[in-house]
């Protein structure tokens, strides 16, 4: 084992672990199984809803609380690994996965799944932030980070790949407990690896934990997440979403006043008052809102409105995860030519225009796979290009000494960007499914279940089979199509919203893949 200082003298700059290659591969592959779990359910989602029968807010909690658990923990977690030290918590987020994902194997109802999926969050939770800590201790040279940096986020978009392909295969012949399965042997071999090849490294803090601090980050992340889900479930009406989003109002105001008391806070907020590590960060969060609603809605529209199987499903999404793997690479070597807030927008722009196609397209006939392929071939490169330069750059502001913070606020944006993506305009795309589902000729709970989610509509569709079945499920298929163009226009705006933003705000001088030492 070996250690690193803080901050590296200037004939330090240059000293470079001979092992940071292989660290590199073993991270990725950590963040590989990550990723994959992210999408991978989409896929087993209907049949887990066909074998479990959950019910709407059931099967919006199955999707939303591995993230929205990993994202209020990961404060906490980044923190933890600064003191505990970075590889031993990426060993101890390993093995809790290992068990939440058996866990699910032998769910045999809907909220156990929901608990297993809690606790994958809690694994993802101590994981993450440690990749990107290992990473930035490990890479001393600018430049070579960039590139590390830019393997990370090109493996997640593998991961993104390989989840609906891979779960596809699976789930066809063996269950949707397959896609839970495949974690146990990719966990054991991170162990195995990880505790020989990875090194330990810490940011040593006195003081007292903070276990107050600890308990205020959890509640208002959660709160606010749980706010904006029941909000667009129930309407501006119900007082529970206002409740909720006031408790998580009040929780981070709390929260980041006492972090700015304290002397060895969990989170470094002052980091947000440098102003290219505030932008790359609210970059991340709107694109991932977009990129996360999209994905759901997309496999459940193949697998529902269009009827593939699973793996059909899950190769026809592949253009998105390619094109974010493709720009990735391609993103160190453009930083080092052209302005950050050029290459940066570029992506937003790019990420909008591809979620704004199949509306466009809508206005002139139907929508089809091709033009639903080029949409989501473009968003990707546009997600691929945005989301590493922002990761660059947000890690570049930051102090080696606070990479844990940083690296716990990176992923939150990238995870609570995505459940809230999944949350918001998910329930958008419900509440315009609903107005635009015509009068039916049914009563009861068979017309409830209709208007509850295009899944429960296939459903009944199939259980009354014959040609009224066909005909309800045609009719619920246009229905959900007419709903979900609408909803990537809002998730454009906020890609655009965040490209002026970058290109009103990021510094014009701005070289994060220059070493600095």
């Amino acid at each position: 084992m070996f250690s690193r200082s803080a901050r590296p003298r200037a004939g330090q700059a240059q000293q470079r672990d001979p092992r940071r290659w292989i660290v590199l591969a073993i991270l990725s592959g950590s963040l590989l199984l990550l990723a994959m779990d992210t999408t991978i359910l989409n896929v087993a989602f209907p049949s887990l809803v066909s074998d479990l029968r959950p019910g709407s807010v059931e099967q919006l909690w199955i999707i939303d609380i591995y993230a929205l658990v990993l994202s209020g923990l990961l404060v906490t977690a980044g923190a933890l690994g600064d003191r505990l030290g970075r590889k031993r918590l990426l060993m101890i987020g390993f093995v809790i996965f290992a068990f939440a994902s058996l866990a699910a194997v032998f769910a045999t109802q809907a909220w156990h799944v929901i608990a297993a999926r809690a606790l994958l969050g809690v694994g993802g939770a101590t994981i993450m932030p440690s990749t990107l800590s290992i990473l930035r201790h490990t890479f001393t040279d600018a430049r070579e980070r960039a590139f590390a940096y830019a393997v990370w986020t090109a493996v997640f978009g593998g991961g993104l790949a390989l989840g609906p392909v891979v779960g596809g295969l699976l789930v066809q012949d063996f269950g949707w407990q397959s896609a839970f399965l495949l974690n146990l042997p990719v966990a054991a071999l991170a162990i195995a690896l990880g505790s020989w090849f990875l090194p330990e490294s810490r940011s040593p803090r006195g003081g007292r934990w903070d276990w107050w601090g600890v308990g205020q980050s959890i509640v208002g992340m959660l709160a606010l997440a749980g706010g904006i889900k029941q909000l667009g479930k129930s309407g501006f009406a119900d007082p529970l979403p206002w409740a909720l989003l006031l408790l998580s109002a009040v929780a981070l105001t709390v929260f980041v006043r006492r972090q700015l008391r304290l002397e060895t806070p969990l989170l470094q907020v002052r980091l947000f008052t440098n102003r290219s590590f505030s932008i790359a960060a609210v970059a991340i969060f709107l694109g991932m809102v977009g990129l996360g609603a999209v994905l759901f809605l997309v496999t459940q529209w193949f697998q529902y409105a269009e009827g593939y199987s699973p793996l059909e499903a899950g190769i026809r999404v592949l253009p998105a995860p390619l094109g974010l793997m493709i720009t990735a690479v391609l993103a160190p070597s453009l930083m080092q030519r052209f302005p950050i807030r050029h290459i940066l927008g570029l992506g937003l722009v790019a990420m909008a225009a591809g979620l704004a196609l199949p509306w466009t397209v809508e206005r002139f006939g139907e929508v089809g796979y091709p033009a639903l392929a080029a949409s989501l071939a473009i968003l990707g490169l546009g997600v691929g290009l945005a989301m590493t330069v922002a990761s660059v750059t947000l890690l570049a502001a930051t102090p080696a000494h606070e990479t844990g913070g940083a690296a716990a606020i990176e992923e939150t944006c990238y995870e609570l960007g995505a459940a809230l993506g999944v949350a918001m305009l998910g329930s958008l795309a419900v509440g315009l499914y609903r107005t635009n589902l015509p009068a039916l000729d049914l009563s009861g709970p068979e017309l409830n279940a209709v208007r509850d989610s295009v899944g429960e509509a296939a459903h009944v569709a199939q259980t009354l089979g014959g040609p009224f079945g066909q005909s309800l499920l045609d009719t619920v298929s246009r229905a959900y199509t007419t709903a979900v163009t609408p909803t990537f226009v809002v998730a454009a705006a906020l890609a655009l919203t965040a490209a002026a933003v970058v290109w009103r705000w990021i510094p014009r001088n701005l070289r994060p893949t220059e070493n600095t030492h």
